[in-house]
Parts: structure tokens; C-alpha cells; sequence
């Protein structure tokens, strides 16, 4: 099974990262892929991706586009020139295990998955932030507390650690661009693999096929250490959502048992965690439940009262 492995990246300043990203994915204990690294509208960084290629000679498709067109039309401009059964996603600051793809493919082979992913961890680069409850991970692009633990169809996965079988990917018309970030765009929308995944249950009657042991590690550094990078990217989850809802695309059922959890077993465990054993960074994490709640619903309601 041939796996085409799709990296989008526009930023000259995160060559380094790229490169730690390529490295991981060349060094994948499973031979039969094919990378390809989209460069969204960045001419510096296009040529330093060239050099880096011809420097180490392997066989990695670059493609440019001419002006930046966000990441989900670059992802849309590598699914077009895939050849892979198997299309992933993976991330210019992402760190691959050496068993990622063989995990991935697994899950095609032996639960007839349609779409698969696994497990994103925090690789902190710096400071971990004890005062990030593990609940919202999800704000960092890493893998929340309460997902599941053991192999298990989920509606869908993060865009560094998911896949697609190729047909059912091009079928549905990739990625919705008008979600998804963009360098030159207002705000931080969220949500395209969210959407498509929707799309893709919808039609297929399938969701993604979540396996734990298909481990990526995501960098965290600089902003997303800080309260208020977490703050703006929780407002334009719920913003996000909004706009997915105005797309007649219903996406809040999984939120909606998120937040029935939050309330009935989160917040219990942490006030009986924090008269057992208290500390700064447990009542910081039990008052940011609250806190990062609210601004998500305050991106949704935002967006809801726009015409």
C-alpha cells in the first residue's frame, strides 16, 4: 500500500522544523511512502526546502504555490498530485514516531478503515505549561484528555496526525477552503478536518479509526506557551463552529459530550483532587477549565449574532 504523505508549510523562520519533520518521516519503519511538501507562497522557503533535498538526495515532491493560499487549499493542491492509496496530513512542526505510517496503514488493513489517525503528544520545546488543564490539549494540537485510550472510530482526529484512503478523499472535494488558517487571513479558523470528516460520515456512514499507537509529537514553543494565544484560539474554535453550522454542517455533538463531561466528571475530580492535594497549578487548571470554556462559547455566540 503505497502512503503519500502531504506537508504544507509557508513560514521561512520554521525551516528547521521542517526539516526535523522530514527527517522523522523519512526515517518511518515502513518503506513503501512518497512525501510531499507544499510551500505556500513563500520563494525563500521553496528554495531552502530544494537545497535541503538536493544536499541529502532523496526522492521528495516539492511544489509551490505562486501567492499563499492557507493550508486548505495547499493541502487540496497535494492531494491532486498524490499517488499513495493512502493519503496523511502531517505538520511542519510535528515529530514523527518511526512507527507512525505502519500504524496508520494497519488500521486500512485490518479494521477496513476509510480514514485513520492516532495520537498527538505535546513535545515541549522550553517550559511545559502546568497550567494547561489536559482537557483543552486540543488548544495546543494535541491529544485532549477523555479521547479514547484503545483503538476506537472517533468523528475525527488533528490535521497532523490524520489520513484518508485517496478515493474517498478526492470524492468528497478535500478540504472546505473557506476554513482552515491562512497568513494573510482575519482570525484563526478552525475546523477543516472536522468538516470533512463530517462530510465523509454523512456520505460513507464512516467516521476516522483512532489508534493510540500511531504517535506523533507536536512542538510547543513561543505564543502557545501564553494564556492569551489559548484564549484567542478557544474563541475561534467556537467562531468556527459557527461558521460550520452556517454551512449546514452540524459539528457539535462531540462538543456537547465534551462539555456534558466537563461538567460532570471534570470538575468534580478537580475539586476533589485539589482538597487532597492543592497546589498553584491545580486550582489554575480547575479556574482555566471554566475560563477556556467561556471564551470558546464566546467565539460561537460572536459569530452567531453577525448577519
Amino acid at each position: 500500500m503505497l502512503v503519500s504523505i502531504i506537508v504544507c508549510s509557508y513560514n521561512p523562520s520554521r525551516y528547521s522544523d521542517l526539516v526535523d519533520a522530514l527527517n522523522s518521516l523519512l526515517d518511518q519503519r515502513y518503506d513503501d511512502i512518497e512525501v510531499i511538501v507544499v510551500v505556500d507562497g513563500s520563494d525563500e522557503l521553496y528554495d531552502k526546502v530544494l537545497n535541503y533535498i538536493n544536499q541529502i538526495d532523496v526522492d521528495i515532491k516539492v511544489i509551490l504555490n505562486e501567492k499563499n493560499l492557507g493550508l486548505s487549499e495547499s493541502r487540496n493542491h497535494g492531494i491532486e498530485i498524490a499517488k499513495g492509496d493512502v493519503i496523511v496530513f502531517f505538520d511542519d512542526d510535528a515529530v514523527a514516531d518511526k512507527n507512525w505510517i505502519r500504524e496508520l496503514v494497519y488500521m486500512y488493513e485490518e479494521y477496513d478503515a476509510i480514514a485513520a489517525g492516532g495520537k498527538l503528544i505535546p513535545l515541549w520545546v522550553g517550559r511545559k505549561m502546568d497550567f494547561l488543564p489536559e482537557e483543552y490539549y486540543w488548544l495546543i494540537g494535541a491529544t485532549h484528555k477523555g479521547f479514547p485510550e484503545e483503538i476506537a472510530e472517533v468523528r475525527n482526529t488533528f490535521g497532523s496526525n490524520i489520513s484518508f484512503r485517496t478515493d474517498v478523499l478526492r470524492s468528497l472535494g478535500g478540504f472546505e477552503s473557506e476554513l482552515g488558517l491562512t497568513a494573510s487571513k482575519k482570525g484563526a479558523f478552525q475546523g477543516e478536518e472536522t468538516e470533512l470528516c463530517i462530510r465523509m460520515k454523512q456520505r460513507f456512514g464512516k467516521g476516522v479509526m483512532y489508534n493510540p499507537n500511531a504517535i506523533v509529537q507536536h512542538k510547543i514553543v513561543g505564543e502557545r506557551v501564553k494564556v492569551r494565544f489559548l484564549l484567542n484560539r478557544a474563541f475561534w474554535q467556537g467562531y468556527s463552529k459557527r461558521v460550520m453550522e452556517k454551512m449546514s454542517i452540524n459539528s457539535l455533538g462531540v462538543e456537547k459530550s465534551f462539555l456534558r463531561k466537563l461538567i460532570l466528571e471534570s470538575v468534580p475530580d478537580r475539586i476533589i483532587g485539589m482538597i487532597r492535594s492543592p497546589s498553584i497549578a491545580s486550582i489554575e487548571q480547575f479556574i482555566l477549565l471554566f475560563v477556556f470554556t467561556f471564551a470558546t462559547g464566546t467565539g460561537y455566540v460572536f459569530k452567531a449574532l453577525q448577519r
